[in-house]
């Protein structure tokens, strides 16, 4: 079996595949100064009480955009499951040709997106956006070339801007919205949030339509991927043609596939 991280600002989102199929996944706050037995005693519960034997645990994979974290995760790997763990970064083989300025500055959550989407659409020019702490949206075409693209505030940092920022502005839960047009202030920061990023998104999605994929040929036209916590609040939006929830987890397994012969 594959244990899965997605470690980000916020959480941590682990998965454990059996072959190719997810058959678990759950979620814990990120704590930048976690010690690497809070780390690990906090994985061997969670497959304990979920009946998975960590021994069955043959290989892992970790996606981390918390650097101060991850002598902390590699060293629960080696200590709670005696397993070296692939670290997803511009240097293994991830299957991409990385058309950037400086490929070692694309983030692992961008290079994991990459390779999942790839493996899940191959053959299609494809636009992926990954709605977490941070808003991202990348390019990648149809001959697996990364090529770059849009980072924005994520819908959570937005609502803590506004509250932090200002005087009179209170934090609100982060909702789907139906109207614009709001008659009260909590429900107006709502919408805002709401209609903001879903109008940044597009605009921006169209701006790398008509800047990268240029063609009259329908064919060559995007395949727009939603993933990331608050991507299924926009999914009767009309933004996405497709929302794969679990798209990290899955390139975080493919990678981990692509450099096995490393770790055998």
């Amino acid at each position: 079996m594959t244990l899965t991280l997605d470690v980000g600002n916020s959480n941590i989102t682990g998965g454990v595949f059996d072959d190719d199929t997810l058959i678990l996944q759950f979620r814990q706050t990120t704590h930048k100064n976690s010690s690497s037995d809070e780390i690990g005693i906090f994985l061997r519960s969670v497959l304990r009480e979920n009946n998975i034997p960590h021994e069955q645990i043959s290989q892992i994979g970790i996606c981390s955009v918390v650097p101060p974290i991850n002598y902390s995760l590699s060293s629960a790997a080696l200590k709670y499951f005696g397993i070296e763990p692939l670290f997803i970064q511009a240097g293994i083989k991830n299957g991409l040709k990385l058309k950037m300025q400086n490929p070692k500055e694309i983030g692992a959550d961008l290079i994991a997106d990459s390779i999942g989407a790839v493996s899940l659409c191959p053959n299609k020019n494809l636009i992926i956006v990954d709605l977490g702490t941070a808003t991202t949206i990348h390019a990648v075409s149809k001959n697996k070339e990364y090529l770059g693209g849009s980072i924005l505030p994520g819908l959570k940092i937005s609502v803590q801007a506004l509250a932090s920022g200002t005087s009179k502005l209170p934090h609100v839960d982060i909702k789907k919205c139906s109207t614009a047009c709001s008659t009260a202030t909590i429900e107006a920061i709502q919408s805002g949030i709401f209609f903001g990023t879903a109008g940044g998104i597009k605009e921006i999605c169209r701006s790398i339509k008509t800047e990268v994929f240029n063609s009259d040929d329908p064919a060559e036209m995007p395949f727009v991927i939603g993933t990331g916590g608050f991507a299924k609040i926009f999914e009767e939006y009309g933004i996405f043609d497709e929302i794969f929830p679990e798209l990290t987890l899955i390139g975080v397994k493919k990678a981990l596939e692509l450099n096995r012969l490393n770790f055998e």
